[in-house]
């Protein structure tokens, strides 16, 4: 019989496997697929189906995954321990997935976005860093313009949800809206309103359609579009361009095809003085803010993201 390898072992292999397949940050994937694995052998299902797993989905066992993953401090304690067999078994098997280029997301199912839990997978794109400027460019717009009363939120092309749950959770609104073309994508926003204890009206349907028969209007709509240029979907990231849905990426020929098609509208929904806000693509600034003022907004403002690349663009509305 083999000798049991130690977790620090496990770690050092699955770091040089990934780096050897020229899987961007090697070591930083290996330990979050060593941290799942160790996860799954703590938290795996019985063969009996007990009473209290019986009716869990599977979003609910990820969420449940997530909160059995153990940290730096416990690997530290624990680096020179003999692993289980379960946990180099499933190990194994998740870095295969990940040399094949599978984002980890999609891997583990389970990703954060502005310290919420969410669930994805390949029907909804994978929150990112960037989109939590979006979000946080709307709670200030919320406390300074809206202060004093709540506001009515919609949020288009929502995928997993992560924009319109986050404020839901934060931003102490009166209602929160959100729509997608993609029944699929709705059903995991769903499930992560769910898992974040939120109420959001979700609607299915391609932009405005989704809402045209509701009377409302809104104070904010905010959106995170398909904003990829047609003819360079082919130059993503293999992770981008081939799990991730092409539906939520390509805009169009120019990238701006989303932009106008919710500008052109924009007055039918939104309420005289309320706020637009997109995110956009980094050389997308420009073109974005003279959709918008062409449309009737005014105090126009392009914001830059960590990295400070262009990210955000807001405007009021004045008809």
């Amino acid at each position: 019989m083999s000798k049991l390898k130690t977790y620090n072992e496990l770690l050092i292999n699955a770091t040089d496997e990934l780096e050897s397949a020229d899987v961007p940050e090697p070591e930083l994937n290996a330990w979050y697929l060593l941290a799942w694995s160790v996860a799954i052998s703590r938290e795996e299902r019985p063969d009996d189906e007990s009473e209290t797993r019986k009716d869990e989905d599977e979003s609910e066992f990820v969420i449940r995954l997530s909160r059995s993953m153990p940290d730096r401090a416990w690997y530290m304690m624990h680096a020179e321990d003999e692993a289980d067999e379960s946990v180099t078994q499933t190990l194994e098997r998740l870095i295969e997935y990940r040399k094949k280029r599978v984002p980890l997301e999609y891997i583990t199912h389970y990703t954060e976005f502005m310290g919420l839990p969410f669930y994805v997978d390949p029907s909804v794109l994978i929150p990112r860093q960037d989109t939590e400027c979006v979000v946080e460019a709307a709670l200030d717009i919320l406390k300074k313009d809206h202060a004093e009363k709540s506001a009515d939120v919609l949020d288009m092309c929502t995928g997993s949800g992560c924009i319109a749950i986050s404020l839901a959770k934060h931003g102490g609104l009166k209602s929160v809206a959100a729509t997608d073309k993609s029944k699929e994508a709705l059903k995991v926003a769903k499930t992560n309103a769910e898992v974040n204890g939120v109420d959001i009206s979700f609607f299915q349907g391609d932009l405005w359609e989704a809402v045209e028969k509701s009377p409302q209007k809104y104070d904010i709509v905010i959106s995170n579009p398909p904003y990829i240029k047609h003819d360079v979907m082919s130059e993503l990231m293999d992770e981008v361009r081939d799990y991730e849905p092409v539906m939520a990426l390509d805009g169009g020929e120019d990238g701006l095809l989303f932009y106008r098609s919710i500008t052109l509208r924009i007055g039918e929904f939104l309420r005289q003085g309320g706020s637009l806000i997109f995110e956009i693509g980094y050389d997308q600034g420009k073109s974005v803010a003279e959709l918008m003022r062409e449309s009737g907004f005014a105090d126009i403002e392009v914001r830059k993201d960590y990295c400070g690349c262009d990210r955000i663009v807001t405007g009021r509305f004045s008809g």
